[in-house]
């Protein structure tokens, strides 16, 4: 019997990769950095074994999955290539796996997660289902119907997969130190398109889905009436969102999610369109109600008089959703952004837009951009952005106490790299202040 050994087993996709394979009956092992990670929490309830990374873990017996951060210089994969194991790049594994069931790829440049989550929780609450979600959370079973997953276009890996369902939540231009322009990064989403087997569910307010050609039928979703499906009177309370869905202008049905933020109706009309498709019950896709979100997707916790978020937002477009969703829950209380640029080229590219989204907060502090180990820095610096937002204020490890003064304050930690440990360090002086 073959053991899989996952080679950089604490990435997001790799511990749900990991997790679905063992909760599928296989016998899954791993190794990392011994750096600790958030993912490590799930691996470790399900006894599966992290090693360190050494040459010495790769011997006869292995299937080896490699994650797409290591090269094939790393000592594992030459290793496991000289011992002539079989050996698959994360994505090629998982387009192989997804042929056993219905399989369902969400896409898009932002909402992949939380979209992602979403259909993983209505498809679960109804049926056995398997699902990889990029917050690390993965879900197998042995007579899973449906394999739902987030398809990730950087370096086109997606193009690995070819399901029999997508959804595509928007095309936008990021990831610039891989993709050169909006058109390269739409001929990819074209791409991808033409690989899907059943049906396509494409946001129709995103001008650029539009155009998006396939051999498949493609139902669109959004807040405008040209859309198969459409959502109508959207009411906050402080239960979450309700609003009401029309099929293509006949009124359909009435539904409420926990969240907040026009991004959050549009994630959950794609899932609604899905399920539809599929044939469910009004009743089966109400169970969006219940859906209690994703890692590092607007995570909060009270703190003293305070509400401290943890969000993955790091494109300009995800801050201005992520500020959208604390106005609407929060419209009474100042908000305030401590943001974390993550990779130079990013951060570049999109300067000016930073700028603009962090201006929508009522206080912007500003941490140093974390940037990858692959890229050349330039002259580029965090003052850069400070010198573009007013009064924007630079935040260091050791200087957390001074968003104490923003009494009663929402506090928005947002970024991809490592602002967590931002967070961190503020409620940790805050805990040594009040012994």
């Amino acid at each position: 019997m073959t053991t899989y050994h996952f080679v950089g087993i604490k990435g997001t996709g790799m511990s749900a990769l990991a997790q679905i394979l063992h909760d599928s009956g296989e016998t899954v092992q791993g190794s990392d950095i011994e750096k600790h990670f958030f993912t490590e929490a799930s691996l470790n309830e399900k006894n599966i074994e992290i090693l360190p990374f050494s040459a010495d873990n790769i011997h006869e017996g292995l299937t080896v999955i490699a994650g797409n951060a290591f090269n094939d210089e790393h000592k594992e994969i030459v290793k496991a290539k000289e011992l002539g194991l079989p050996f698959f790049r994360y994505h090629e594994f998982l387009g192989e796996w997804l042929g056993k069931y219905t399989s369902i790829a969400v896409t898009g440049a932002h909402g992949k997660t939380s979209t992602t989550g979403l259909l993983a929780h209505v498809l679960s609450e109804n049926y056995h289902t398997s699902y990889l979600i990029g917050d690390g959370t993965g879900k197998g079973h042995e007579d899973s119907k449906y394999f739902a997953f987030e398809a990730c276009e950087y370096r086109r890996h997606f193009l690995e997969y070819h399901p029999d369902y997508a959804i595509m939540t928007n095309i936008d231009f990021d990831h610039p130190d891989y993709f050169t322009s909006i058109d390269d990064v739409f001929q990819a989403f074209q791409q991808m398109a033409k690989q899907v087997n059943k049906g396509i569910i494409a946001c129709g307010d995103d001008e650029h889905l539009q155009h998006i050609q396939a051999n498949v039928p493609v139902l669109y979703y959004g807040l405008s009436d040209t859309n198969d499906f459409q959502a109508q009177n959207l009411t906050e309370s402080e239960q979450g969102t309700t609003f009401d869905v029309f099929v293509r202008n006949t009124f359909y049905a009435t539904f409420t999610i926990p969240q907040f933020g026009t991004h959050t109706v549009l994630n959950a009309l794609s899932v609604i369109a899905l399920c539809h498709y599929e044939g469910m019950t009004t009743e089966q896709i109400s169970k969006l109600s219940t859906f209690g979100g994703v890692k590092r997707r607007f995570d909060e916790k009270e703190w003293k008089d305070q509400v401290l978020v943890d969000d993955y937002a790091h494109h300009p477009i995800e801050i201005t959703a992520t500020i959208d969703t604390a106005r609407k829950k929060y419209p009474d209380r100042e908000l305030v952004a401590i943001f974390q640029p993550h990779t130079f080229t990013r951060t570049k590219a999109f300067l000016n837009e930073f700028a603009e989204s962090l201006k929508l907060a009522d206080a912007v502090y500003l941490c140093d951009i974390f940037g990858s180990a692959r890229e050349d820095s330039g002259k580029l610096t965090i003052e850069n952005l400070q010198e573009l937002i007013p009064e924007a204020q630079l935040l260091e490890l050791e200087e957390t106490e001074q968003l104490e003064s923003h009494s009663e304050g929402v506090l928005l930690f947002m970024g991809a790299g490592d602002i967590q440990k931002f967070q961190q360090a503020y409620e940790t002086q805050g805990q040594e202040k009040s012994v």
